[in-house]
């Protein structure tokens, strides 16, 4: 898939329209999904936590935090990218957004999608993220390599998203909004 059949099939609300700042009595957080345009094919960027971190430690994700007070769920999004992974916000077409993602841990998530050009290197922020790294988009396009599977999660089963890839286990929220973005190019 390329990035004009991307755009075209990835009709999402655009940041105007989707409303300044989320109301929920949950913790609020936003993330970036960054896909870089390679020209040829599409990758999805993703973060590694740090070990030394007391929510997920080196779990995979993609960039992004809690929303600030007063602060627009895309603006938090693009801002957290920029913090973690020095991705600047003007690199960054923001295409829209996915439905919200609420976590067992009481968060809600506001998922944002940008395209982007290859960067040149990244700066990455050591207190919060050990490492990066891509995937191709259409691993995960293919339905054989998204799996669900049930979990008991704090007194209650969970259905639970996992989408391996080489060495790598991306599972729970991340591969929910994954799954999300998957359903969406469909």
């Amino acid at each position: 898939m390329l990035a004009a059949e991307f755009r075209q099939r990835f009709l999402l609300q655009t940041a105007a329209a989707a409303g300044a700042i989320l109301h929920s009595d949950q913790h609020q957080a936003a993330v970036l999904i960054p896909i870089i345009d390679y020209g040829d094919k599409l990758h999805v960027l993703f973060t590694q936590r740090a070990l030394h971190l007391r929510h997920h430690p080196g779990q995979i994700s993609f960039p992004g935090g809690r929303i600030e007070p007063g602060e627009q769920s895309h603006t938090a999004a693009l801002r957290e990218a920029h913090e973690e992974i020095g991705l600047a916000p003007a690199a960054v077409e923001l295409l829209g957004r996915l439905p919200l993602q609420s976590t067992s841990t009481g968060f809600t998530i506001q998922p944002w999608v940008g395209l982007l050009q290859p960067q040149h290197s990244w700066l990455l922020q050591a207190d919060e993220v050990a490492g990066i790294f891509e995937v191709p988009l259409t691993h995960f396009l293919q339905q054989e390599n998204r799996h669900q599977f049930s979990l008991r999660l704090r007194g209650k089963m969970q259905q639970l998203h996992a989408m391996p890839y080489q060495d790598k286990f991306i599972w729970g929220a991340t591969a929910a909004i994954l799954h999300r973005l998957c359903l969406q190019l469909a």
